[in-house]
Formats: structure tokens, C-alpha cells, sequence
């Protein structure tokens, strides 16, 4: 007896061992599943003899979605937009209040953009005025906000290590911020000439309308002409973008790399009106931004536009470049 019962026993064992290691497999099994089906939503690739996964272009795009809604749903966001919105209202109500009070619109040679004048004949000019109100200084300081805060804020608020836990590489990274970051130049901009627009249909007649050049081209042509130079007024915020995220790599903290990114632009707007400064002043990237009023000559002028948009591509190469060598040497465990 003694001898079965000991028989069984290590057979009741041997039963029990082979139960756990069974229920152990499972376990195994199932995370290497969920593994799996992860990289298969992430859109991963696998070479195969290596074992090593890559991300794959659905999962670049998911990356890049996921910045966008993740940018575009901050209420600092949101309210940098609402102010962008509101600065054609508060130019297109003041014209019109002056203009109501019997005062002459063109009272001034001086501060204003040349098109405000042209207000009160065709509300499409608040789009351009408001355009030119911006560019110098409000919607720079947004991009300014938004570049700067694209690493470092990643890093202040802890998310930046677990975002490259993700096999999405720095470069990749780096490349996915600064491309939500020209989104928010292009959506910014034409906010601005959307809200512009809407005011100016509303306070203004529409029609045909007289180029800086004096001949007279249709409301058709005009609004075509419009979006051109909104295209062009975001086309000229790249080099803002990639200054904003190199200071971006530079500090862990979003406030001090959206301070610095404003302070510069401050800094190079003071420089770029000194007289003694001329012959450094055509290489400043804020020197050739207003520009664009020559796309409202007739025939258009695009000698200046050329070189602002070139301009900017350099400012792009060279401080995207200086960015991407920060970033991909920056200790993101500090």
C-alpha cells in the first residue's frame, strides 16, 4: 500500500507539474499573441531571418495622427487659434467704425499695411491686412509656442522616454514633430484669412478688386491670388519652426524653450528695422516676410518672394540639421 500510494503520489505530482508548466505555455503564448497583434495594428514589418520589427508606414502615419490630435486638442492651442481668428475682427470693426465716423481710411502713409486703404472698397483686402498684421509678430510667437514646446515639453512632462520606447527612432521622432508643427503654420494661417474673409463679406462689399499695380483683375482671381499668399505667408514660418525646435532639444523645460524661441523673434524683429544693420538684414528670416504684397502686383513680382522662400528652406536645413544632431545625442534619461 505504502508503496502505491507512493506511486500515485508522484504521479499526481508529475500531473500537477505538467499542469503548471501547461499554464504556463498559455501565458507565454498569449502575451507573444498580444505582442503581435499590437505590431500588427502599429503597422510593423518583420525582415524575417532577423527577428528585429520596423515600423512601417501606416505606423508613421499613426504617429503622425496621433500628434495632431494630441496638438490640436490643448486649449493652449485652441486659444493661440481664437486669438489668430480675432485679430481681422478687431481690424475689419475698427475700419469700419472709423470709416462710419466720416474719417478718411487713408489718412496714413506710414504703420499700416498698403492694402488697409482698400478696405472699405472690397472687403477681400482685410484678408491681406490681416495677413500683414500677423505675420510680424502674432502668428510667429504661435509657431514660436507650438516648436518650442515639442520636445521639451515631451521631456518636462516625463512622455518623451516613452515615446521612444515605441520603435519609432529619434529621427522619426523629430521629423513627425516638426511636420505637425508646419500643420499648425499652414491651419494658423489660414484661420487668419478664414476669419478675414468672413468679416470682410460681412462689414465690406466684394468684387472686383484693384491690384497695387492699378489694373483691376476679378473677385475670382482675387480669392485665388488670396490663398496663394496664404500658402506663402506659411511657407514663410519655416525657418521659425526649425529654429523653435532646435531650441526645443536644447532644455527639458516647454516654458523656458517657448520663452526663447519668442525672445529670438523679438530679437531679430528689432535687428532686422536698425538702419546700421542693412547689410545683414537681407539674411535675418523675418526680413523679406512681407513680400508677399507682391503677389498682388500686376504682373506678379517674385523676385522678393523667391528669395524669402529660399531663405527659409536654409533656415530649415540648418537649424532642422542642428536639431536632429541634439536630439538624437540628448541623454532623455536625465
Amino acid at each position: 500500500m505504502s508503496r502505491a500510494e507512493g506511486t500515485e503520489a508522484e504521479r499526481t505530482g508529475s500531473d500537477t507539474a505538467g499542469s503548471d508548466r501547461a499554464g504556463a505555455e498559455p501565458t507565454r503564448a498569449q502575451s507573444t499573441g498580444a505582442q503581435s497583434t499590437g505590431a500588427e495594428l502599429a503597422g510593423w514589418s518583420d525582415p524575417g531571418a532577423t527577428g528585429l520589427r520596423k515600423p512601417g508606414p501606416l505606423w508613421t502615419l499613426g504617429l503622425f495622427r496621433s500628434e495632431l490630435v494630441t496638438t490640436f486638442r490643448r486649449w493652449r492651442t485652441i486659444a493661440l487659434l481664437a486669438v489668430l481668428a480675432g485679430v481681422p475682427v478687431l481690424v475689419g470693426v475698427a475700419v469700419k467704425i472709423e470709416t462710419s465716423g466720416g474719417s478718411s481710411a487713408g489718412g496714413g502713409g506710414g504703420a499700416g499695411p498698403a492694402f488697409i486703404t482698400q478696405i472699405t472698397n472690397n472687403g477681400l483686402f482685410l484678408v491681406f491686412t490681416a495677413l500683414a498684421a500677423t505675420l510680424p509678430f502674432f502668428l510667429p510667437m504661435a509657431i514660436g509656442v507650438i516648436a518650442g514646446d515639442a520636445i521639451a515639453g515631451e521631456a518636462n512632462a516625463g512622455t518623451l522616454r516613452y515615446l521612444l520606447v515605441a520603435p519609432a527612432g529619434r529621427t522619426r521622432l523629430l521629423l513627425t514633430k516638426y511636420a505637425t508643427t508646419m500643420t499648425f503654420c499652414l491651419v494658423a494661417t489660414l484661420v487668419v484669412a478664414a476669419s478675414a474673409l468672413a468679416v470682410g463679406a460681412l462689414l465690406f462689399p466684394l468684387g472686383e478688386l484693384t491690384t497695387i499695380s492699378g489694373t483691376r483683375i476679378s473677385f475670382a482671381e482675387g480669392l485665388g491670388r488670396a490663398l496663394l499668399i496664404a500658402l506663402v505667408v506659411a511657407a514663410s514660418l519655416i525657418g521659425v519652426a526649425a529654429l523653435g525646435l532646435f531650441v526645443s532639444t536644447l532644455t527639458n523645460s516647454g516654458i523656458a524653450a517657448m520663452a526663447t524661441t519668442v525672445g529670438l523673434l523679438i530679437t531679430v524683429q528689432i535687428l532686422d528695422q536698425i538702419p546700421q544693420l542693412d547689410a545683414l538684414q537681407p539674411y535675418f528670416f523675418s526680413h523679406y516676410w512681407l513680400s508677399f504684397a507682391d503677389l498682388m502686383r500686376d504682373p506678379v513680382y517674385w523676385d522678393d518672394v523667391q528669395r524669402n522662400l529660399g531663405l527659409q528652406c536654409l533656415y530649415a536645413a540648418v537649424f532642422g540639421s542642428a536639431a536632429w544632431a541634439r536630439f538624437t545625442a540628448k541623454d532623455i534619461t536625465a
